[in-house]
C-alpha cells in the first residue's frame, strides 16, 4: 500500500517526531510506500521516503495549518493513497496518533470564557472535533489512557475507535553491558567526581518544551537544596526550546555555576547513564517517554503525577512521583531526600532495570503498524 503521513514539523529530537519516524519505518519494513507531508524537515531523510515540504506561509500558526491541510488534501486528490496517518489534529485523517492532550478540556479548565471567543480557539477546537466527533471516521492511536475519558466527555467519541498502544522505548535507551564504563567515561568528560560519600551529583532534565516540562520548577528545587548538597549538584537541561527566560531565572537564583542548558542532541543515552537522577516536574504531559527511557537505563526518576507515564515509575519502584495538585515545597523536599540517599538511588536503579527486563515497554511502532495496515 501507499501510506501518507502528516505532521507539522519534523526534527530529530522531539518525542512525537521520533514516534512518527519509527512507526513509518515499521510500515516501510513491511513493504509499503511512505509519503510525508510537513511544513519543515530537519535532519536526514530515510531512504525510500518521499518527503514533501508544503510551501505555504501565513502570519499565524492556525492560518498556516489551515493552508497546510488544504494543500495536502488537494495533493491527495491528485495522487491518492491507501491510508492517511496524522500526527497533528486535522480533518481528513484515517488514523490520528494522539500525542497531545485534549485541547477542549484545557481550553475549558485552564482558560477563561473569553479565550473561547478567539480565532485560535475556533481553529484548534474545529481540528480536534474533526478527529474526535462521533461521526468522524478517524481511528485514534492512544498512548495515554488518562486522556481517553476527556475526549469521550467532550465529543462522545465511540470507544471502538480508540486503540491503546504500549510504550515505544527505543532499544538504544536500555542500559548496555558496558554501562558502568560508559558512565565512568561520561563523568570524566564532564568533570564529575564519583566520590563514594561526597561526590558530585548530576541532575538531567530532557525534553523539548522547557515551560511545559517544568524547568522553572526544577531550578527552584535546585536553589532550595541545603547548601552542602547544592554545592555538589549540577543540572543539565537538554531540549529544543528558547532558553532565555530560564537563563534569566538561573541568574536570579544564583545558579549560573550549577546549571547548563544544551540544545537537542543524539547522544541522550550517555546522559541517562552518566547522571544520578532524572528530574521531570511537568505541568502536563500526555505520556513522558523520557521517564521510561530513564527507567530502562537504570536512572532514578523524580516526576509529577501530571505525566501519563508516571504510573510506571510507581509500578517499577524506580523513583518518586509528586502528587497533584502540585506543590513546589513537595518537589523541593523530595529532590533533597533523593540526592542525599545514595542507597535508595541504587535500589531505584536496580528496580528500574528489572522492570525493563519484564515489561512490554518497546512495541509501540509494531503495534501501531499492525493497526494502520490491517
Amino acid at each position: 500500500m501507499q501510506l501518507a503521513f502528516t505532521l507539522f514539523k519534523y526534527f530529530p529530537f522531539g518525542g512525537l517526531q521520533r514516534d512518527f519516524l519509527r512507526i513509518a519505518l515499521a510500515c516501510q519494513a513491511r513493504g509499503h510506500g511512505i509519503r510525508v507531508y510537513t511544513l519543515s524537515w530537519q535532519g536526514e531523510v530515510p531512504a525510500g521516503f518521499e518527503v514533501l515540504t508544503v510551501p505555504v506561509r501565513a502570519l499565524t500558526n492556525p492560518r498556516r495549518y489551515e493552508k497546510f491541510a488544504a494543500w495536502v488534501h488537494a495533493d491527495l486528490a491528485k495522487r491518492p493513497v491507501d491510508r492517511v496517518v496524522g500526527f497533528n489534529k486535522m480533518p481528513g485523517l484515517d488514523f490520528y496518533y494522539c500525542a497531545d492532550p485534549c485541547y477542549e478540556d484545557k481550553a475549558r479548565t485552564l482558560r477563561g470564557p473569553l479565550y473561547r471567543l478567539s480565532g485560535r480557539y475556533r481553529h484548534f477546537a474545529a481540528y480536534e472535533r474533526a478527529v474526535f466527533a462521533p461521526d468522524s471516521r478517524t481511528e485514534i492511536l492512544m498512548i495515554s489512557a488518562l486522556q481517553q475519558p476527556l475526549f469521550v466527555k467532550h465529543y462522545a467519541t465511540p470507544p471502538r475507535r480508540f486503540h491503546l498502544l504500549p510504550p515505544g522505548i527505543a532499544a538504544d535507551r536500555r542500559a548496555p553491558p558496558d554501562a558502568a564504563a560508559i558512565r565512568a567515561g561520561f563523568r570524566r568528560e564532564f568533570g564529575l567526581d564519583d566520590g563514594e560519600n561526597a561526590g558530585d551529583l548530576l541532575l538531567v532534565q530532557i525534553g523539548s518544551g522547557f515551560k511545559t516540562k517544568g524547568l522553572d520548577r526544577s531550578l527552584k528545587a535546585l536553589a532550595a537544596l541545603p547548601p552542602e548538597l547544592k554545592a555538589r549538584t549540577q543540572l543539565i537541561a537538554i531540549g529544543q526550546d528558547e532558553p532565555r527566560p530560564f537563563l534569566r531565572q538561573i541568574r536570579r537564583l544564583g545558579l549560573a555555576r550549577r546549571v547548563s542548558i544544551l540544545k537537542g542532541r543524539d547522544d541522550i543515552p550517555r546522559f541517562l547513564l552518566g547522571a544520578d537522577l532524572l528530574i521531570h516536574p511537568a505541568y502536563n504531559e500526555n505520556t513522558g517517554t523520557v521517564l521510561l527511557e530513564a527507567v530502562v537505563a537504570g536512572l532514578p526518576v523524580l516526576t509529577t503525577a501530571a505525566c501519563g507515564y508516571a504510573h510506571y515509575i510507581e509500578e517499577a519502584g524506580a523513583g518518586r512521583v509528586i502528587p497533584l495538585p502540585f506543590a513546589q515545597r513537595a518537589l523541593d523536599t523530595a529532590l533533597a531526600a533523593m540526592l542525599a540517599d545514595a542507597t535508595a538511588r541504587g535500589r531505584w536503579s536496580a528496580n528500574g532495570l528489572a522492570f525493563a527486563a519484564r515489561a512490554d515497554l518497546y512495541s509501540l511502532p509494531e503495534r501501531a503498524a499492525d493497526i494502520i495496515l490491517r
